[in-house]
């Protein structure tokens, strides 16, 4: 949304999450979100989520993330909390679709796979954020080696006439690959398709380990990518939720547990 100062009014409660390639901030007011706003985390994450908070006039703030104990040792404000990145996507996914009962989420260098049980309490999770393979990062290092725009990576892969398989999903081994394939002929969308089908067979993997129940709410910045939706709602043999602003998801969860907390304060 626009950049200009909200200062609707102190009832306004800010959800910020602190990833590692980008931090989403999101404002709630009487349980309507009345603005959103992202930044790059960049190498300055404390100056981002500050140049964010600036913007906005929250009584509360909830923090949730990767570096979210950043702003509760280094923010000056009254009344802020940090929450697990678990527990704030099961909120938001929950609050955007109420009957969800399996969570995936691929950012810029982790994956979530997260069951929740009927009552949308986190019944089971799995979080993969020691290596970036299957990740927003190891898509737009292999966008790069094909010399294609990250935002349509995806809608080239779907252009393959048959696929391949990428035997590994490590970044390195991966591009070595993948020019490999395209010393020996390969179409370059063809070799999309692979690397896509590898991040998919990981991801499933995660996912079967912690159960999947349909519906399944697919987040994260990856969400955007149309092959890899495409591909796990053929494997899962479902349709697969996509949120309108999938990477807001966990901004959002913050922001209504603190919601919570105003409402019982």
């Amino acid at each position: 949304m626009g950049k200009e100062t909200v200062t609707v009014n102190h009832a306004l409660v800010a959800g910020i999450d602190i990833g590692s390639r980008s931090i989403e901030l999101v404002l709630l007011q009487d349980g309507q979100m009345v603005h959103w706003d992202l930044l790059p985390t960049t190498f300055d994450p404390l100056g981002q989520c500050r140049s964010l908070l600036d913007r906005v006039r929250a009584a509360r703030i909830v923090t949730t993330g990767y570096g979210r104990k950043l702003l509760l040792e280094h923010l000056d404000h009254p009344e802020i909390t940090a929450i697990t990145e678990i527990q704030a996507y099961a909120l938001g996914a929950r609050h955007l679709f109420p009957g969800v009962r399996t969570i995936l989420d691929i950012g810029g260098q982790d994956t979530k796979a997260i069951a929740l049980a009927m009552d949308g309490k986190v019944a089971k999770f799995e979080m993969n954020d020691r290596c970036a393979a299957g990740t927003g990062k190891f898509l737009e290092f292999m966008a790069v080696a094909l010399q294609m725009p990250l935002e349509k990576f995806g809608d080239f892969a779907l252009q393959a006439d048959r696929r391949i398989q990428i035997s590994s999903m490590c970044t390195v081994f991966a591009e070595s690959e993948a020019t490999s394939l395209m010393a020996r002929g390969e179409s370059p969308a063809n070799i999309a398709m692979g690397l896509h089908l590898a991040i998919v067979s990981r991801t499933l993997a995660m996912l079967r380990r912690v159960g999947v129940t349909p519906p399944v709410l697919f987040a994260g910045g990856v969400a955007h990518n149309p092959c890899i939706k495409s591909l796990l709602e053929e494997s899962l043999g479902e349709p697969v939720l996509v949120p309108d602003q999938p990477d807001l998801v966990g901004a959002l969860g913050a922001a209504l547990y603190g919601q919570k907390l105003v409402a019982h304060a």
